[in-house]
């Protein structure tokens, strides 16, 4: 069966997923890229180097954020939500939202010593002097599901 995922279905694969898909376009030409997030319940968290992805985003702060879960080709459930870029600037923030992302992704993580892989310092601190990540938010202002049981 095929259907729509309600509001509260939505916010759950929202909340329960740590990667997704940014799509974002630039004179013209779509370009799609996955990424680990945090849901706040309004907006997506997200950082990044500097690359095509935020250059793209800066010049077109209208994007596109897919996430999905898929158990088998006819069990799956999907959100598109569509929002703008912002990047964050406040150092305050940055160090909130660094924390805030290595919560998410910790579990996911496999079992040993605290990584610091995807760019995500050991401490707040560090940003600023040893990292030089950009850290974003998507602000959702429009989101719709997806789902197919068999």
């Amino acid at each position: 069966m095929l259907g729509e995922l309600n509001d509260e279905q939505i916010e759950k694969l929202l909340s329960s997923q740590v990667t997704g898909r940014i799509a974002c376009s630039n004179d013209g030409v779509p370009y799609i890229v996955p990424i680990n997030y945090y849901y706040d319940g309004e907006k997506i968290i997200g950082h990044s180097v500097e690359g095509k992805k935020i250059s793209i985003m800066r010049k077109n702060p209208v994007v596109c954020f897919q996430v999905d879960q898929i158990t088998n080709i006819f069990n799956w459930q999907s959100v598109i939500a569509w929002g703008r870029f912002e990047e964050i600037s406040d150092m305050e923030e940055k160090g909130k939202c660094m924390e805030a992302l290595k919560a998410r992704i910790r579990p996911f993580s496999a079992p040993g010593p605290d990584h610091t892989s995807h760019g995500l310092s050991g401490r707040a601190e560090d940003l600023g002097l040893h990292l030089q990540l950009i850290f974003y938010k998507i602000v959702l202002v429009m989101k719709s599901g997806r789902f197919e049981n068999s």
